[in-house]
């Protein structure tokens, strides 16, 4: 009889044990997550959101310093947009395929001191892909210079047409820059506001640098 109650409370016990026992091995793996796993694909995406966004957005201001037509506009965004994604896929490109050269090389190197196959595999999981991140860093280009396009394509109204360029690209850049905050697990809020200043500042130069060349006559 008090054998069969000792197992009993064994019984009892075992269960809230292994409970805590999986919750502490569960917060020990999310603490040791390697965000940094993160940065090849989140850099490019956010980079080329970012770049997308503001330099679009400042052709498409730096135009309408000096032309009022809508068509103008749209096309120059345009144009932006189908150069700056091909820009940005061919230097990401460039890039990461130099980095995954020199990588490569290294565990050249590396397998000539001494040859460890389990390693190597490691390794080749862990190496860059430069298809990838082109593939990224045009699409998030594309993505971040359609909002200045979309918000300006159905207002013919010159002025209200700056000023919804300017709100849309506002918000979009807080959006983008907390996402990116998020993600990569850095401060959302002075993300943002970095993020933010830079591109109200990239507009502002490009509005008035354009607005005062083209009313100096050249």
């Amino acid at each position: 009889m008090a054998s069969n109650q000792t197992s009993l409370n064994d019984a009892k016990f075992s269960l809230p044990v292994s409970d805590v026992e999986q919750q502490a091995a569960l917060e020990i793996e999310t603490e040791d997550f390697d965000y940094s796993k993160r940065a090849q694909w989140l850099r490019a995406a956010v980079l080329g959101a970012n770049d997308g966004l503001v330099s679009t957005a400042s052709l498409m201001m730096g135009v309408g310093a000096v032309k009022q037509d809508l068509k103008v506009m749209i096309l120059t965004g345009f144009a932006g947009l189908v150069a700056g994604a091909c820009s940005m896929a061919i230097g990401e490109f460039v890039s990461v395929h130099s980095q995954l050269d020199i990588e490569l090389a290294q565990m050249k190197r590396d397998r000539q001191r001494k040859d460890t196959e389990e390693k190597e595999e490691g390794e080749n999981e862990s190496l860059p892909n430069p298809l990838l991140a082109a593939a990224a860093s045009a699409l998030a280009f594309s993505v971040g210079a359609l909002v200045p396009l979309l918000a300006a394509s159905f207002i013919r109204e010159y002025k209200v047409r700056l000023g919804v360029v300017v709100a849309a690209v506002t918000l979009a850049l807080m959006i983008f820059g907390w996402l990116g905050a998020v993600l990569g697990k850095a401060p959302a809020v002075r993300s943002s506001l970095r993020v933010l200043v830079g591109g109200w500042l990239a507009m502002a130069i490009t509005f008035g640098l354009t607005r005062l060349i083209g009313s100096s006559g050249l």
